[in-house]
Parts: structure tokens; C-alpha cells; sequence
């Protein structure tokens, strides 16, 4: 089948590069996003996030006349849906957003469209959106209606990228595709294998769902090791990355590198998909999901227990995004401990974040937001949440003067 229009639903960190790959094969994509602000600026041939590359693709698309944005959603052959997907209250899945885009999409559809979910979602969440879909447009008929016969296909295909590497890994990565029918599967096929130069897996739509929340999980359940370790060693003088790198020289193991916490919208979220889907018996993925989610805890007592050296202590807090090198700051646990030592020490919290402009709304008024040579420069107590390129290039001489704790290993070379 010929896509000859292609609309993506949500231009965020996932759908913005996703309509670039698109268009970048002179595919005619339309984005389509809430955010007026997204839209104008993209509509300019600009970006409003960051990421390597994105915005040369971004401006190539848009002068040459295949990627538009808009608020509206139009008539297109296929719909990929790259929407949040939070958690509420209690660690219980949001599918507002989804729901939302799915009912926007709904009247526009026509016999013969594929709409595919990309976001992030629990298991039974394509089967939802089309339920939602089918209530809106019951002149059209849906795969869980008339199967192979159904006028629109549906699928879900997780991303699967990591910030930072975003464009090289659309393209490389393998993608696992999910259909509501295999007819489904195959025309989600056709359409990424466009621009997907990894291998496109075809299986069911939960199958796919809950193998990017395995993957996910697989991570935090990992990264919950690496925590635990570090709290250990702290308790026993020991330096962690010391020991990890001593015994990552054994053929067998592989241990990750310990932190903050952990952020993002995937990582920081997804586990709990799983546990409310099967609470007893995600035993193991909870207590991960426990263990790093009380690291940042861990962290602000060990700056208090430092500042108590001082009688009027500035902090200086090195790195506000969930991970390296991109100004991305949702479920951060930088982000976090910035805002309880705010309002442990008011008035003297500074933050170094060198990929954001602004601070978060959470963070005005309390914490200052300064230059890395000035906060240095001012601080008694430094505290590295994030291993941005250039806190990397810091001369340890510059910090022997003042209390440092390195939640990134960057100081560490033992």
C-alpha cells in the first residue's frame, strides 16, 4: 500500500524526530500537536526541544515543502499516534492523552486508513484506542469489529531511542510492530520500513505493548542493582565505581552505572504499567521501582549532612535533566533533589543546567540559575546529578576547596 500522507499526532521528543525521518523520504507529513507554540515554531522550520541533528532535518523538511504543523488534525492514509502516556495518582496509567488524540483523529479517518500507537502504553491500550475511535466513527468499521475486514487497521509500534541518539536510532533500530490482525501488522510494515533500515518484527499489539515495558523494566530492575550497590558502599567506604568496574571485567557481568535516581518518561514510568496490570505478581519490578525511587531521598541526607559544615552554605547543583546532554526534564531526579535542598536551603541553591534557558515552574523563585564558572565560583557544597559533556571537562582542581558529591562517578578514577 501507498502512504502517500502521513500524519503524526504529538511532536515531542519521539513524534518530532518520527516526522522528520518521514518526511526526509520525501513523504508528505503532517504533524499535529496542541502546543501552539510547537506548531509555529516548526511551521518556521525551527525546533522547541533538544536534540542532535533534529533541527537540520526539521528546517530540510520544512523548506522543501513536506512537513507542516498544526493543531487540527487533517485526512491522511496513515496516523501514528505519539502522545504521553503519565501515571495518576497511585502509579495508575493516564490515557487521557490518548484518548484524546484518538477521538480528534477519529472524524477524519477514511476506509482504508492505518492508525498506529506509538506512545509508550499499557497492555490492551491499542485495543482501547480503537474502541475510543469506533465510538466517534460508526460508520467505520475496526479490527475488533470485523477483523482482516475491518475498513481501518490498527497497530502499536514502540519507540525504542535513546535521547541523545534519537535520528541514528530511528533509523538503525530494530522495531517490533503489534497489529490487532497480522493484516495490520504487515501495512505498520510497510510503512516503517521507509525509513526503519533495522528489522521490522511483526507480532500481536499486546505482545509488542508489554515488550517496551519488558525492555523498560529490564532497566530500572537493572539500574536498582547499581543504586543498591552504592548506598552499600557508601555505608561500608567502599568506592562503587571502583568496584563496578572490577567486577564488569568478569565474562559474565554487565553491571549499569549507579545514580541520582532514575528519570525520563520511560524508564522512571513504564514498570508501573506492569505492576498495576499484575500486582501480585510483579514482586520484583516494584521493589526496583522502591529502590530507585528512594535514591534522590538518599542523596539530598547526604547534602544536608554536608552543608552542616558551613553556617550559611550556597549548593550548587550541577545538571537539572533525567539524563545526559539534552534539556529533557521529565521524572527527573535531579530536577527533584534540586527542589527539596530549595526548600531545605532557600536562597542558596544554584543550578547549572547548560541545555535549558529557563527554569521549570517548580523551581522559580527558589533556586538561581547561573553559569557553571559562577556557581564554582560561589559554591561550599557541589553536587553532580548529571554527566553533561561539560561537567566532564571540569579541572578537579577547581573543586578541591569544597565539598563535592558525585552522584555520576565523574570525579572518580580510582
Amino acid at each position: 500500500m501507498e502512504f502517500e500522507i502521513i500524519s503524526v499526532v504529538g511532536l515531542g521528543y519521539i513524534g518530532l524526530p518520527t516526522a522528520a525521518a518521514f518526511a526526509a523520504r520525501r513523504k508528505q507529513v503532517i504533524g499535529v500537536d496542541v502546543n501552539q507554540h510547537a506548531v509555529d515554531t516548526i511551521n518556521k522550520g525551527a525546533i522547541h526541544i533538544v536534540e542532535p541533528e533534529l533541527d537540520m532535518l526539521v528546517h530540510a523538511a520544512v523548506t522543501q515543502g513536506y512537513l507542516r504543523a498544526t493543531t487540527v488534525p487533517e485526512p491522511a492514509d496513515a496516523f501514528l499516534i505519539a502522545v504521553p502516556t503519565p501515571f495518576a495518582d497511585g502509579f495508575r496509567p493516564d490515557l487521557s492523552y490518548i484518548e484524546a488524540a484518538s477521538r480528534a483523529v477519529a472524524p477524519v479517518l477514511k476506509k482504508g486508513d492505518l492508525v498506529v500507537l506509538e506512545s509508550t502504553s499499557p497492555v490492551g491500550a491499542t485495543e482501547q484506542m480503537a474502541a475510543w475511535m469506533a465510538e466517534v466513527r460508526p460508520d467505520l468499521s475496526f479490527p475488533q469489529q470485523a477483523g482482516e475486514d475491518s475498513d481501518i487497521r490498527i497497530a502499536h509500534c514502540p519507540e525504542r531511542v535513546l535521547p541523545g541518539h534519537v535520528i541514528r536510532e530511528l533509523v538503525e533500530n530494530d522495531r517490533v510492530i503489534g497489529g490487532m490482525t497480522p493484516r495490520c501488522s504487515e501495512l505498520a510494515r510497510e510503512l516503517y520500513q521507509s525509513f526503519v533500515r533495522g528489522e521490522c518484527i511483526l507480532t500481536d499489539a499486546r505482545t509488542a505493548e508489554m515488550c517496551k515495558l519488558t525492555e523498560n523494566s529490564f532497566r530500572d530492575v537493572n539500574i536498582a542493582f547499581a543504586n543498591e550497590l552504592s548506598v552499600i558502599c557508601d555505608e561500608l567506604d567502599i568506592n562503587v565505581w571502583q568496584l563496578i568496574r572490577l567486577a564488569n571485567r568478569h565474562p559474565r557481568v554487565s553491571i549499569l552505572q549507579p545514580g541520582p535516581g532514575v528519570g525520563g518518561h520511560c524508564i522512571a514510568v513504564d514498570p508501573w504499567f506492569i505492576v498495576d496490570s499484575a500486582p501480585e505478581q510483579a514482586r520484583l519490578i516494584r521493589t526496583a521501582r522502591t529502590v530507585n525511587d528512594d535514591k534522590p531521598r538518599y542523596v539530598i541526607d547526604r547534602v544536608e549532612r554536608a552543608a552542616k559544615r558551613f553556617r550559611d552554605p550556597v549548593i550548587a547543583c550541577l545538571g537539572l535533566a533525567f539524563k545526559a546532554n539534552i534539556d529533557d526534564l521529565r521524572e527527573s531526579p535531579a530536577l527533584e533533589i534540586a527542589r527539596a535542598l530549595a526548600e531545605r536551603f532557600a536562597g542558596q541553591v544554584v543550578a547549572v543546567e547548560p541545555n535549558i534557558r529557563k527554569l521549570p515552574e517548580s523551581l522559580e523563585g527558589t533556586v538561581r540559575l547561573c553559569e557553571l564558572n559562577e556557581a564554582l565560583a560561589e559554591a561550599d557544597v557541589v553536587v553532580i546529578l548529571v554527566d553533561h559533556a561539560q561537567f566532564k571537562r571540569v579541572d578537579p582542581v577547581r573543586l578541591q576547596a569544597k565539598v563535592v558529591i558525585d552522584t555520576r562517578g565523574l570525579l572518580s578514577h580510582g
